[in-house]
């Protein structure tokens, strides 16, 4: 178990560095405030959370800032699950929401036939639409 929540407390802090840096930072930072606050008030821990974001955006690809502020957020989720372990679940939960989507299992098979490509090829994973030229009759 102890497992588990370190795996959850690692990406927690890494999801929440990432939205910070996103225009989905203003839909999560209300719940996300709620969820650190836990008996204090919002509005403190609302600006406690806006501090940490304003470090992360003017990290500006500094890996070792960001670093730092995602070690303070694993830091903070360590001590909110050991006090109250029942906030796994809605930090479970926001990260279902907010989460980047990422497809798990998936096996990639590129091919090129049929002659020499002497330019760009796209890799894409839904092409809609998609008409050869000249349409075959």
């Amino acid at each position: 178990m102890e497992a588990e929540i370190a795996q959850l407390v690692t990406t927690g802090a890494t999801t929440v560095v990432g939205l910070m840096a996103t225009e989905a930072w203003t839909q999560a930072r209300s719940r996300l405030a709620a969820l650190f606050g836990r008996g204090r008030n919002a509005e403190e821990v609302s600006a406690e959370l806006e501090e940490i974001r304003v470090e992360v955006v003017r990290a500006d690809g500094d890996a070792e800032l960001v670093g730092d502020q995602a070690a303070e957020l694993r830091n903070r989720l360590r001590r909110l699950l050991r006090e109250d372990p029942r906030a796994a679940e809605e930090l479970e939960s926001l990260l279902r929401e907010f989460a980047p989507r990422q497809q798990s299992g998936a096996t990639v098979h590129n091919e090129i036939s049929h002659g020499t490509i002497h330019g760009s090829v796209v890799q894409a994973g839904t092409i809609t639409n998609n008409n050869r030229f000249p349409p075959t009759v």
